[in-house]
């Protein structure tokens, strides 16, 4: 069975609005609008995503700059910690060395004592 010219005609007539009937497809025009503010939107949204990102970034650096400093501190209070303790060890070098003179001053009495003793015994 041979179709005719104008059932042929009639059937590319129709043939896009059967097709967006049963869903198969869209038009052409109607699908590239779709497909452009699609772009549109997703294009908006990588915008916005770019710019949470900078804010985000800015926000670590700034924070990093702060924990920097904060190094810097504790350095300086190490620095001076470090000192205090130079000047705890001066003190200490210096009472041994006075401790060491009594010390001496100590045995040299002792020594004294036992000698004037000893005479004392060798005389009497």
């Amino acid at each position: 069975m041979a179709l005719a010219r104008e059932d042929i005609a009639f059937i590319k007539e129709h043939l896009g609005e059967w097709l967006v009937e049963v869903s198969l497809g869209k038009p052409p025009a109607v699908y590239e609008i779709e497909l452009r503010e699609r772009m549109v939107r997703v294009e908006e949204e990588l915008k916005h995503q770019r710019e949470l990102m900078r804010q985000g970034f800015e926000q670590v650096e700034k924070r990093f700059e702060q924990v920097d400093k904060r190094f810097e501190q504790v350095e300086r209070r190490f620095e001076q910690i470090d000192k205090r303790f130079e000047q705890v060890d001066r003190r200490f070098d210096e009472l041994i060395k006075r401790n060491d003179r009594h010390f001496l001053w100590l045995i040299g009495f002792i020594t004294t004592i036992a000698a004037l003793i000893i005479a004392a015994g060798k005389l009497l």
